[in-house]
C-alpha cells in the first residue's frame, strides 16, 4: 500500500464555505493511486470540513445562515470570548460538523457524487489562513 501525504493552505475572507475539491483532486492525481482513500483534515478548532451541494450556492448560504441561527454570537453565557464574540460560537460550530473527511478513490479519482463538493467551512468573522493536511492511501 502506498501513502502520499500533502498539505495546502486556504485563505478565507471570513465566515463562509470555500470549495477545495479541485485542490484535493489534484493531490489525488499527483499521488498516482488508483484505488484507495483520501483523508482530508483541517488543522484548526474554528473551521471545519463539509461535503455539500456544489451546484447552487444558495444551499451553502442556507447552511451558513442556519449555523448563525443555531449558535448565535450574542449568547450571554459564553465565557470563552478572548478573541471576540465569534470565538466560542466558532468552536461549537466546528464540533457540530467535522474536521476530517474520508473519500474513496476509484480509477484514480475521488468518488464524490454529481452535486457534491468538498468545502472548508470557515466559522470566524475575520480572514484566516487555514491549513489542510491530506493523506492519500492505496494502490
Amino acid at each position: 500500500m502506498a501513502n502520499h501525504p500533502a498539505s495546502f493552505s486556504v485563505r478565507t475572507s471570513g465566515k463562509g464555505t470555500y470549495e477545495i475539491s479541485r485542490q484535493v483532486a489534484s493531490v489525488v492525481s499527483e499521488s498516482g493511486i488508483e484505488t484507495g482513500t483520501v483523508t482530508i483534515f483541517v488543522q484548526h478548532t474554528s473551521a471545519s470540513l463539509v461535503i455539500m451541494e456544489n451546484a447552487d450556492p444558495s444551499a451553502r448560504t442556507d447552511l451558513e445562515n442556519f449555523f448563525d441561527h443555531l449558535v448565535p454570537e450574542d449568547t450571554p453565557y459564553f465565557i470563552h470570548t478572548d478573541e471576540g464574540p465569534d470565538d466560542m460560537p466558532s468552536h461549537i460550530r466546528m464540533v457540530l460538523t467535522r474536521t476530517s473527511e474520508v473519500i474513496p478513490i476509484i480509477s484514480g479519482q475521488m468518488t464524490l457524487g454529481t452535486w457534491q463538493g468538498l468545502f472548508l467551512f470557515e466559522h470566524r468573522d475575520q480572514p484566516h489562513t487555514r491549513m489542510i493536511t491530506i493523506m492519500v492511501q492505496g494502490n
